[in-house]
């Protein structure tokens, strides 16, 4: 499959680069936020939905997302000293506040969340290399149980 590079700017958008991200791994060291440039940015290991059903084996791939005009970032449920914390990437969402600035979401298993605030939703993700296999399909305990 050839690398995914996508680009969100609109509701529709986002939602499409959140179903490619679901359970996407990062390390609390690989994300940041540049306020001058008002951008965050973050190095993930997502898993590859799109070849579950076709490959013969299972793959994650090293992507980048970035988000632009991003005002402020708000994170709660993980220590940002703890560098080498992995957090499990759920989904990705926007609430309008005063359109079309609002809060861009990205929630983690174990209830920790990124929350951004932006004047616009603008992101990107990009694919940086070559698959490489993996074990298991990421999976969700049924939480009605």
């Amino acid at each position: 499959m050839d690398e995914l590079k996508l680009f969100a700017l609109d509701d529709e958008d986002l939602a499409v680069i959140s179903a490619h991200l679901q359970d996407a791994v990062v390390k609390v060291e690989d994300m940041g936020f540049v306020p001058k440039a008002q951008r965050f940015a973050l190095l993930l290991n997502r898993f590859d939905w799109d070849q579950k059903e076709t490959a013969q084996e299972l793959v994650r791939r090293r992507a980048g997302l970035h988000f632009e005009r991003v005002r402020a970032v708000k994170m709660r449920g993980f220590d940002l000293a703890a560098k080498d914390t992995v957090l499990n990437l759920l989904a990705i969402t926007f609430d309008a506040v005063e359109e079309p600035s609002g809060h861009l979401t990205l929630t983690f298993s174990g209830g920790a969340e990124i929350r951004l605030e932006v004047e616009c939703i603008e992101a990107g993700l990009a694919d940086l290399g070559p698959a490489w296999g993996c074990n298991r399909v990421p999976e969700h305990k049924d939480s009605a149980a």
